[in-house]
């Protein structure tokens, strides 16, 4: 089954480094990110988790939890976390499921349903459990992306994704392409040009269809 945007998440429970949780209850009312590894020990993996740890004040700002998810065991992710905060200089203090059963992975549509791990397995044979999700408080799908293996990723990207998807959810609005707190934002084509002024004030018409304003405040 695939998983797509606004779908609610499967509600699994999964082991941790850090204990067993229920994936909606640990949400809660929060946002979450759950971002997941091919396998621990890796380059561009430790480098990726280095950064989600030194963006730990921006996801706490932003009422975000964070969830690692990598298919390898629990010691193995609690000696890899050595491995992260020497690389990445910040303690990365968030859970890392440990989905070596891969039931995670296939639940979100990471890997198929017939996919294993093979003995003297490499990253290779799971090189597609390397996402990116954000769910919201309503425990639903909000944003996906995927990576190869020989790219890191932007958590900048994630964090301004991230937002983005608070900004339109609290104002009733969208963001146009390279948006940044701050900046202009559509207002939805089915607000009315009437509606729009009560609620936002002045805003400009660029096209029939595409109408910017400044959010109050």
């Amino acid at each position: 089954m695939s998983l797509r945007i606004n779908d609610t998440i499967p509600n699994l429970t999964v082991e941790t480094d850090q204990g067993t949780i229920n994936l909606h209850d640990w949400v809660g009312d929060n946002w979450a990110i759950i971002f997941s590894h091919p396998k621990d020990f890796t380059p561009v993996c430790t480098t990726e988790f280095g950064a989600v740890a030194q963006l730990a004040d921006e996801w706490d700002k932003r009422n975000c939890k964070v969830l690692g998810v990598s298919v390898d065991g629990v010691e193995d992710h609690k000696k890899w976390k050595g491995d992260i905060e020497a690389v990445g200089g910040a303690t990365p203090g968030f859970p890392i499921v440990a989905d070596d059963g891969l039931e995670l992975s296939k639940a979100f549509d990471m890997l198929p349903a017939e996919a294993y791990l093979p003995e003297g397995r490499t990253p290779a044979d799971s090189q597609t459990v390397r996402s990116v999700f954000i769910i919201g408080p309503d425990k639903q799908l909000k944003l996906s992306m995927t990576y190869p293996m020989n790219v890191g990723r932007n958590f900048a990207e994630v964090l301004r994704a991230l937002d983005g998807l608070q900004t339109a959810a609290r104002e009733n609005v969208a963001t146009p392409a390279n948006w940044n707190v701050g900046d202009d934002v559509v207002i939805p084509t089915a607000v009315s040009d009437e509606d729009a002024k009560a609620k936002y004030g002045a805003f400009e018409t660029k096209l029939p269809y595409l109408r910017m304003t400044k959010l109050p405040g």
